[in-house]
């Protein structure tokens, strides 16, 4: 009787850790609709299934190749600091597939930054034909994700993804944002932090501002005193500095870990001061100038007529191209009013060659289109009017997209913005978003253009928080202009999108300008899960 009673007991026993076992791999999942999220930029393709995927204690990520795992690595510590679970990473394995977040290269995907994701409840596939697009595709799924995942924090939220299949490619190659680091000078950590930003919003060149009249920001080896008294200087004349080498290839190793390409550029003949300063003899007086701590331009020039100009711009360039992974090297060439233009057609002519001699190609600002433009040369667009794009559209280069009635984020959002500038007017959100690359200018069609770029000149900005207060939220609404097609984008639309990413901004102790013009409000997917946690 004993021995029965005990059996009995043993086998309800087996069938409650059974039962329980049961219910917890079978836990119903909760109903979800991707095509609501509210992802920026916005993707081509969204086909919602209307469930939903959690991340759990027993959740990891799968990658295919070992050049996946830094991204693999990067979305777990991202994950793990939200959630609290561990979140293991491995190498794919075949025989586990539940409650994986898997990354894989196909070759189903034809171009290099479009990607794929398809999330079911029992895991989710993100698919690509390069690892940038796998990186894409990890940045649009920490959009799915609560907002809250983003304060490095443990979240009380439930960390759902909506099932479906997002299908995604940008229009443009080249998406960018310029730093100005030479007006007043930002260190290294600041630099990454505008990267990480940048960086979430599908970005993916970062174009480096290094020299100015003001300062003189990267060094230059053969060249000692640039940084030594060229480095010196900013506006204003507060303490300033300049990055060393090392420093600056730390930078271009961050940003490439973010898919994100550094361009230097070397503002000449003009925009020289600092560089004048350091070296009398690049004066065609031979005179050093004093520092200039003021916000004039066009009184400065390199002298065009000595050949010692000439080997500083080579060693200048030949260094900098061995620190430069990336294609190209910006050689300035704005307002350059203290050189006559037959004396500036030569210049560049020749700083052009010196360029392609080290095995890089030349990006200049617009005035660059009067000289004979080699055939790699880009042409970058910030003038008032179109008339040196479209002269170097002529001159069969193409173009970069920075008109700075729309992509200077430097400038006030209106009247009683605490900084900025306003020389070619106010840029509120709208206006920075609510236009197209390939209509812009008439007779610069979408073949011309390689892409846009979101300069923020420094004159008035002195901390990380001014930046972020000018960039944000004008920046996300560029990197949208350069990934989503013209077709698939709205003011309307987007302004409902952006304000739904307030919560994400404030988790990311972004310091963004809340504009009155878009509708702010939390993140819906957010409120949703803190009404089931309720």
């Amino acid at each position: 009787m004993k021995n029965h009673l005990f059996l009995s007991y043993i086998f309800i026993v087996c069938f409650g850790c059974i039962i329980l076992t049961s219910c917890e791999t079978k836990k119903p999942a909760i109903p979800r609709d991707l095509a609501k999220q509210q992802v920026i930029p916005k993707p081509i393709s969204v086909t919602a299934t209307g469930s939903s995927f959690e991340i759990e204690s027993n959740t990891l990520i799968q990658y295919q190749t070992e050049e996946l795992q830094p991204i693999a690595t990067y979305l777990a510590k991202l994950l793990r600091s939200a959630s609290g679970f561990e979140i293991p990473v491995i190498i794919e394995d075949s025989e586990k597939s539940l409650n994986t977040i898997s990354l894989k290269l196909t070759d189903s995907i034809s171009t290099n930054e479009g990607y794929e994701i398809e999330t079911k409840e029992s895991g989710i596939i993100v698919k690509a034909s390069m690892p940038a697009g796998i990186f894409y595709g990890v940045q649009t799924l920490r959009q799915l994700l609560p907002a809250s995942i983003e304060a490095a924090t443990k979240t009380t939220d439930t960390l759902l993804v909506a099932t479906g299949t997002i299908k995604d490619n940008p229009s443009y190659g080249y998406r960018g944002a310029m730093l100005d680091v030479s007006r007043h000078f930002f260190g290294v950590e600041d630099v990454k932090r505008y990267i990480d930003l940048i960086s979430v919003y599908k970005m993916n060149r970062l174009h480096l501002h290094l020299s100015d009249d003001q300062g003189w920001r990267i060094e230059i080896k053969s060249w000692p005193k640039l940084t030594e008294i060229g480095g010196s200087s900013e506006v204003g004349g507060g303490e300033s500095g300049f990055f060393t080498q090392e420093q600056y290839k730390d930078i271009v190793n961050y940003a490439q870990s973010r898919f994100i390409t550094i361009i230097p550029e070397i503002d000449m003949p003009g925009h020289t001061n600092a560089a004048l300063a350091s070296y009398p003899e690049l004066n065609c007086n031979g005179k050093a100038p004093e520092l200039y701590h003021g916000t004039k331009v066009g009184f400065s020039s390199l002298c065009i007529d000595k050949e010692l100009t000439y080997k500083f711009i080579d060693d200048v360039i030949r260094e900098l191209a061995a620190l430069t992974p990336g294609e190209y090297i910006h050689i300035g060439g704005d307002e350059s009013h203290a050189t006559t233009m037959k004396d500036y057609i030569h210049f560049m002519n020749k700083t052009q060659k010196i360029v392609e001699k080290h095995g890089k190609k030349v990006i200049g600002w617009d005035e660059i289109a009067h000289t004979d433009l080699l055939p790699t040369s880009v042409v970058q667009y910030w003038s008032r009017k179109g008339e040196n794009a479209l002269k170097g559209v002529e001159k069969g280069a193409k173009i970069l997209m920075s008109p700075a009635k729309k992509t200077y984020v430097d400038m006030k959002y209106d009247s009683i913005s605490r900084i900025g500038l306003n020389w070619v007017g106010y840029t509120e959100v709208d206006k920075a978003y609510n236009w197209d690359l390939e209509t812009y200018e008439s007779g610069i069609s979408k073949d011309d253009i390689i892409g846009i770029e979101a300069p923020l000149w420094t004159e008035t900005v002195e901390t990380m928080d001014d930046i972020e207060y000018l960039a944000f939220p004008r920046i996300i609404g560029i990197a949208e202009i350069g990934w989503t097609p013209t077709a698939l984008r709205n003011w309307e639309e987007y302004k409902v999108r952006l304000g739904n990413h307030k919560d994400r901004l404030d988790a990311l102790k972004i310091d963004f300008y809340p504009s009155k013009i878009v509708p702010w409000k939390s993140d819906t997917t957010q409120k949703t899960n803190e009404t089931i946690n309720e």
